[in-house]
């Protein structure tokens, strides 16, 4: 009995006959009733799990008695479901129990390595409830204080109101109030003490296998609501509810307030707040709409944060019918912001160049300058034969044609510490607009004019020029080594020019030199430094360059070079400036003499190498802070000039259109200008437009600076124009490129040869010149009459002589009723050449039969002769 006992209660492992796996169940399940803090309670199953364990040793059971039966061998006894010697087992049920205790092992591991990590799972989520809670508590704190102060704030408010209403009816006579009834009022201001008196609840079943632990009511203290949440209480219970936890005295404890409760009072307070924002008008937002010269309708509205369909309903009630996408200049803008209640802030493409060149300069920051002084005079007068005298250089030797093509500029150190700057300048006619650039970037001007020769063309244009800039002039007359040298003479001719001499008593002070003997040099610089002393040239040397363009040109190997006279403040190696369209980085400095100086200061002229592309001559040269403004500035000028050139392309095409139409077609003369230097090619284009008729002129297609490569070449070959190379060469891919399509390159050194050639050329488009040269008359006598060929006219010629072919009028009454040729001319039956006065003829017109005797005829011939320019 006591081994069948122990067989039904532990069971602890067996295989039976089938070899299969028993295990012991190891859950326990039970039930408990669970409550909530909002009154609601409920029945919950809970388990009891138990780790699995495998018993070893229990007996085996008897076997089976063996019946011998005669003649047969005895039976075998039948198999035992559980076997407790192992010795008995065969191989295969001990294979098979040592892998089912593997399992079992490892079965048992996995299940204590998962509930380490539920335990640490749960001590996880129990931290991170924790500071919730505190949290949670922290905000009731908070919010409990708040309402505190509020009910305190609100009590004082009441009692204040109460005294003053006492005291208003004490001034009435009024009598006091009645006072309410005792019950009513601690009713109204304890209505938590109206839950005390309610009827006995049941206990609960859990209550009751707790074995009386909680006590009803009259027997002890009554269990409080599990409603009524408690502040600053014990923390609440956490975890899954089971036995254990039920059993424990936990049950004795009270509840707090669930988190769910706390998150569904926040929730009431944001809808709360929610409502009371949608019962309130949103605040109109006022802006400050930045406008363009013109921007988009959708860009305006993104700009004063509004919806684009109301800006078109606002242009659509102003009369304007405008697609989202469609542009609105900064006017009507300006109209719909201030309908939408914003403010406007009007800028332009050209606000860029605000500031650019900084601020005026304060007279304790200005320091003494060297004066700019400009050369200029008419050509071959020998402006540049006098500088060299004063810097001691042969310039002349290096100039083609012996004359100054371009202008230069130089700085002289006298013996006495002062520097003078010169800039020089062509006498050519074709240089106007250099010699206008100069006199306008100069203090003083020197006028140089030839003792022999006095005062020429270009010399009074130099005299319009610095008059024009309001700069003083110093007549330097040149040439006094000459024998026919005649002072008095050129004094004499600037009278009629309004320069008057000191001499005269006048303002212009007039200096006597000779370049080759070097007779006045000392006495020219004295009267600049005496001009520079007067006039109190300074300038502010520690501030970002300024300056101008004197020239520029495009040179291999060191790119776009330009010569630039600074103006004021300093210009240093790695500075970023703009000029013009174009910009750069100060790659390099180098001065007159061909030396790399670090830095050029103000009245110092200096090659500049690091620019992005080639600028004019003239243009303004400043030192900007960053490259990204110098960017903008650039793009934004170089954009500036595109838009002028297409309008005036475009007026010149209407206008060219329009004069084609009226008076016929106008002949071009295609051409290519590749010049050394920009203010040479500057010229050459101002000269080859001067040259041009209504009738043929020169039709510039490209002008450019630097040496001829294939582009031009091939721009040559599709507009079948001229290559004018100016003091360059094309490379060898050019020049074979030229040869293979016929492209004519022609070379010049000297700007005279360019205006002849192109003249002559231009002569060549223009039609010949046709004269009527007369021949003489004759007089019809008697008119024939023949088959195959009409009316034949039997004249006598009066005067002069007919030639055969030649263009005849007939006169009747001295009024021209035929203008033809004449078809026939013959003497008796033979065609002859021509025919002398006092002789008769026959004569028949082409195309023509209606003679009659007594007109004349007069005959002529029309010569052409090619015109020229």
């Amino acid at each position: 009995m006591s081994e069948s006992n122990e067989k039904s209660t532990k069971k602890p492992l067996s295989l039976g006959g089938r070899g299969r796996l028993e295990l012991k169940k190891t859950v326990e399940t039970g039930q408990v009733r669970q409550s909530f803090s909002h009154g609601r309670s409920k029945t919950v199953q809970v388990e009891v799990k138990r780790s699995r364990t495998i018993e070893r040793g229990a007996p085996a059971e008897k076997p089976a008695p063996v019946v011998e039966t005669k003649g047969r061998k005895p039976a075998a006894p039948e198999a035992a479901p559980a076997v407790e010697d192992e010795s008995r087992l065969t191989d295969e049920e001990r294979q098979k129990r040592v892998q089912v205790l593997e399992q079992a092992k490892k079965r048992s591991e996995e299940e204590a390595k998962r509930a380490e990590e539920e335990a640490k799972r749960a001590a996880e989520e129990q931290a991170k409830r924790a500071q919730e809670e505190a949290k949670l508590a922290e905000e009731e704190a908070k919010r409990a204080a708040e309402e505190e102060q509020r009910r305190r704030v609100e009590e004082e408010a009441r009692k204040q109101l109460e005294a003053e209403e006492a005291a208003k009816r004490a001034e009435r006579g009024e009598p006091e109030p009645e006072p309410q009834p005792e019950a009513e009022t601690e009713a109204e201001e304890r209505p938590s003490q109206r839950g005390k008196e309610r009827p006995e609840e049941p206990i609960s079943e859990i209550a009751e296998e707790l074995g009386g632990r909680v006590k009803r009511k009259g027997a002890g203290p009554a269990p409080k609501t599990p409603s009524a949440p408690r502040r600053g209480g014990d923390e609440r219970r956490r975890g899954k509810l089971t036995i254990t936890k039920a059993l424990d005295a936990e049950g004795e404890q009270e509840r707090q307030r669930s988190l769910a409760s706390l998150r569904r009072q926040r929730e009431r307070e944001k809808q709360r707040l929610r409502e009371q924002m949608a019962s309130q008008p949103p605040q109109k937002i006022v802006r400050e709409v930045t406008v363009p010269e013109t921007l988009t309708v959708q860009e305006l509205a993104n700009r004063m944060a509004e919806r684009g369909a109301d800006v078109v309903k606002a242009l659509m009630r102003m009369g304007v019918m405008a697609t989202i996408n469609q542009s609105i200049d900064a006017d009507t803008a300006e109209l719909i912001i201030e309908e939408f209640g914003h403010r406007i802030r009007r800028v332009s493409d050209s606000d860029v160049e605000i500031g650019l060149k900084g601020q005026e300069d304060r007279s304790e920051d200005l320091q003494t300058r060297a004066p700019v002084v400009t050369v200029m005079g008419h050509v071959d007068h020998g402006k540049t034969s006098l500088l060299d005298a004063l810097r001691a250089s042969d310039v002349v030797a290096h100039e083609a044609g012996g004359i100054t093509q371009h202008i230069g500029a130089y700085q002289v150190h006298l013996k006495s510490g002062a520097a003078i700057t010169f800039i020089d300048t062509p006498g050519h006619a074709a240089f106007t607009e250099m010699r206008a650039r100069g006199a306008n970037v100069t203090d003083i001007v020197i006028l140089v004019v030839a003792a022999d020769d006095g005062i020429m063309e270009q010399t009074v244009e130099a005299i319009n020029h610095a008059k024009a800039a309001e700069v003083p002039i110093i007549v330097a007359v040149n040439k006094m080594d000459k024998p026919e040298a005649d002072l008095d003479r050129v004094k004499t001719e600037l009278l009629s020019h309004e320069l008057v001499p000191e001499e005269m008593g006048g303002d212009i002070i007039v200096v006597p030199v000779s370049a080759k003997t070097r007779q006045g040099l000392e006495d020219l610089e004295e009267t600049i430094l005496l001009q520079a002393e007067i006039l109190e040239l300074k300038a502010n040397p520690k501030r970002n360059a300024e300056g101008v363009v004197v020239e520029a040109k495009l040179e291999q190997g060191r790119g776009s070079v330009a010569t630039v006279l600074v103006q004021r403040g300093t210009l240093k190696q790695g500075d970023t400036f703009v000029t013009g369209t174009e910009w750069g980085r100060v790659r390099a400095l180098i001065n007159d003499r061909g030396e790399r100086v670090e830095e050029a200061g103000p009245s110092t002229p200096v090659e500049v190498l690091g620019l992005q592309g080639t600028p004019l001559a003239g243009d303004d040269f400043v030192a900007v802070e960053d490259e990204t403004r110098a960017r903008e500035i650039a793009e934004f000028r170089s954009e500036a000039k595109r838009q002028k050139d297409l309008a005036r392309a475009g007026r010149g095409s209407l206008e060219q259109m329009l004069s084609k139409i009226k008076e016929g077609e106008v002949k071009e003369l295609p051409v290519v200008v590749k010049a050394d230097v920009q203010g040479s090619q500057e010229a050459i284009v101002q000269a080859l437009d001067k040259i041009g008729t209504e009738e043929a002129r020169v039709r510039v297609l490209h002008a450019g600076v630097g040496g001829i490569n294939e582009s031009d070449v091939t721009l040559a070959r599709a507009s079948e124009a001229i290559i004018i190379a100016f003091n360059v060469r094309a490379n060898a891919q050019a020049r074979e490129v030229a040869r293979r399509d016929g492209v004519d390159i022609r070379y010049y050194s000297i700007i005279y040869n360019v205006v002849d050639e192109m003249k002559a050329a231009l002569g060549g488009l223009l039609d010949p010149e046709q004269a009527e040269k007369f021949l003489g008359y004759a007089e019809i006598r008697e008119v024939f009459s023949i088959s195959k060929t009409g009316k034949v006219a039997g004249c006598m010629v009066t005067d002069g002589v007919v030639k055969r072919g030649c263009k005849v009028r007939l006169l009747r009454d001295d009024v021209v009723v035929h203008d033809g040729d004449l078809k026939s001319l013959r003497r008796f039956k033979d065609e002859v050449k021509e025919v002398k006065s006092g002789y008769e003829c026959g004569m028949a017109f082409e195309n023509y039969n209606d003679i009659q005797v007594g007109d004349v005829i007069e005959c002529y011939e029309i010569e052409e002769k090619q015109r020229e320019l």
